[in-house]
């Protein structure tokens, strides 16, 4: 219970410290990462490459080494050491060409190990089925996997690993900034105090109303006359802003982990809360009772025996008043002495008597 109390505090301290950046919070739209995916082939393996049954990679072969002018039958080839793979990306906003890319190399047959492989050039694709990076490059997964008849080792996930700068940019991503006149502010969470503390925040700045609140996620901004050719620091004297970004009222809680999360705004209205377990315990000892050795009379008789063991902890009624913060219910449960389990149970029950004034969350 000392360990929920001392990460709630630190949560209290760290909501009320200082605020945040804007660029922490809210992003322009446009500006963000686009997905990329292709598939290929890593070669090189010691045995561990996909099996027979699974055809594809066959003819990926046969495919690639046709494009090099070698001629070959398809059923004249059986190979071990390659994998088919599918190789995935994140192209960042702004990439240029020649700038590199870690890439993501995982199996897509039945190959028990990539690890020592090489990834084949591979071109990657976006949604619109252009192809902006190759990637190439050997793989690492930091893992192995050994076995034979009777026995098998393995570290990690041998199927899965990265190139690191295995991606080479080929195509340049249009810049959404050049020759605008007004940008859109987009919040990673849509509030509407938040929203309006950032407008206000931007137009003190700037001394004039640059910014306006469309929605609560949403705020629209007019590039002032001295930037209008200086986009990027306009953006620049804006992002660095600090905003206190006001959030809702929430509990979270896991009961798998019995992790408890508890926000600054929660508060309750005045209840009483009392929390106790009751124990019994059941046990059945049966004797046997029978007659003294060579006797010529008697019975053996089974006689139950019952033993009953009631145990409840005692535990204290304690008010809770009216808007008490997150420290006060802590503070208040900890004389409970009760566990992290036992305070979800609260929780729920008072968020079920509609004491508690927040959301509840449960993962």
């Amino acid at each position: 219970m000392k360990r929920i109390l001392a990460l709630c505090i630190l949560l209290l301290l760290a909501s009320n410290a200082h605020a945040v950046r804007i660029k922490d919070i809210a992003s322009f739209e446009g500006v963000r990462d686009n997905q990329l995916v292709g598939y290929g082939l890593v070669v090189g393996l010691n045995g561990s490459g996909d099996s027979d049954q699974t055809r594809f990679p066959v003819q990926s072969v046969v495919n690639m080494l046709e494009r090099m002018g070698i001629s070959v039958n398809r059923s004249d080839i059986t190979v071990k050491n390659v994998a088919a793979v599918m190789v995935t990306a994140t192209l960042p906003p702004f990439a240029k060409q020649g700038n590199r890319l870690d890439v993501t190399v995982s199996s897509l047959g039945d190959s028990k190990s990539i690890a020592g492989g090489t990834l084949i050039m591979t071109p990657l694709r976006g949604a619109d089925n252009q192809v902006y990076a190759v990637a190439q490059g050997s793989v690492l997964t930091n893992s192995f996997a050994f076995g034979g008849q009777a026995a098998s080792a393995q570290k990690n996930h041998p199927t899965a690993g990265r190139v690191p700068n295995g991606g080479l940019v080929e195509r340049e991503l249009p810049n959404v900034l050049a020759g605008k006149s007004s940008l859109r502010l987009n919040l990673g969470q849509a509030d509407f105090t938040t929203a309006a503390r950032i407008t206000a925040v931007i137009n003190d700045k700037f001394r004039s109303p640059v910014a306006a609140t469309i929605d609560p996620g949403t705020v629209l901004l007019r590039i002032p006359e001295g930037y209008a050719d200086r986009t990027v620091e306009f953006v620049a004297a804006l992002e660095t802003l600090e905003v206190k970004p006001d959030i809702q009222a929430r509990v979270v809680l896991n009961e798998r982990t019995g992790t408890i999360v508890m926000g600054d705004n929660v508060r309750i209205s005045t209840v009483a809360v009392s929390h106790g377990n009751l124990s019994l315990v059941i046990k059945e000892t049966p004797q046997v009772s029978q007659p003294a050795p060579l006797s010529r009379t008697g019975e053996t008789v089974v006689v139950p025996r019952t033993e009953m063991k009631v145990e409840e902890e005692s535990r204290r009624l304690t008010v809770m008043p009216e808007g008490a913060s997150i420290g006060d219910v802590v503070r208040a449960l900890n004389l409970l002495g009760v566990t992290p389990r036992d305070l979800i149970g609260i929780l729920q029950a008072i968020k079920a008597s509609g004491a508690l004034q927040a959301e509840l969350a449960i993962i």
